[in-house]
């Protein structure tokens, strides 16, 4: 093969390699021998905290009163070497992933993105679980309290849900593998606030 037709060969297969998708770019990079999956990102309103969906209609006001909404991620480990269809490879405990915090920004699908004037703040929460062998859940506070006392979720207040500010969550969890080697993977989901109006 002569040299300049080696050097396109080569770049293609660099530039593909470039425009992998970032999930598994992420996978490549970090050094931890294994790497966390989200199956399922849901949400609850803070007035019925028991009841989880895809998608949250988060209520700005409830009969008064603010909730906090909450957010109730189930993970599961991957590993970065599976093995064989014949022999998989099995997790051990040095290879389970403890969570230790999270990050939640949002974003609007309009491009107006400024915290507290287009949407809520985002902030950073702490949370404990350790994800091993089987399927595990957590639930964490993805609407504080204090976002809805402030602009621009506030000014929403007694619109009876005809003024609404559309967003997507996107919720980052951090954690460490046994070994400390550093592991986050990244999950996002809707979240509608207005006033909506209020349970019976």
């Amino acid at each position: 093969m002569s040299a300049p037709v080696f050097q396109i060969l080569r770049a293609s297969l660099v530039l593909c390699l470039a425009t992998l998708p970032g999930c598994a770019a992420a996978v490549r990079t970090d050094s931890a021998s294994s790497y966390l999956i989200i199956d399922a990102l849901e949400a609850a309103s803070g007035a019925k905290p028991d009841t989880f969906t895809g998608a949250l209609a988060s209520d700005v006001s409830t009969k008064g009163t603010i909730y906090e909404d909450l957010a109730k991620v189930t993970l599961q480990l991957g590993m970065k070497d599976p093995g064989t269809a014949t022999t998989p490879t099995t997790p051990s405990s040095a290879n389970y992933i403890t969570i230790t915090q999270y990050h939640v920004s949002f974003v609007r699908s309009d491009g107006r993105n400024t915290p507290g004037v287009d949407v809520p703040y985002a902030f950073d929460g702490a949370a404990t679980v350790t994800v091993g062998a089987s399927v595990t859940t957590a639930v964490v506070p993805l609407v504080r309290v204090q976002a809805k006392e402030e602009a621009p979720l506030k000014a929403l207040v007694g619109g009876n849900g005809a003024i609404a500010i559309s967003t997507i969550a996107e919720v980052t969890f951090y954690g460490k593998d046994q070994a400390g080697r550093a592991v986050s993977v990244v999950g996002h989901i809707s979240v509608n606030f207005a006033d909506w109006g209020d349970p019976s």
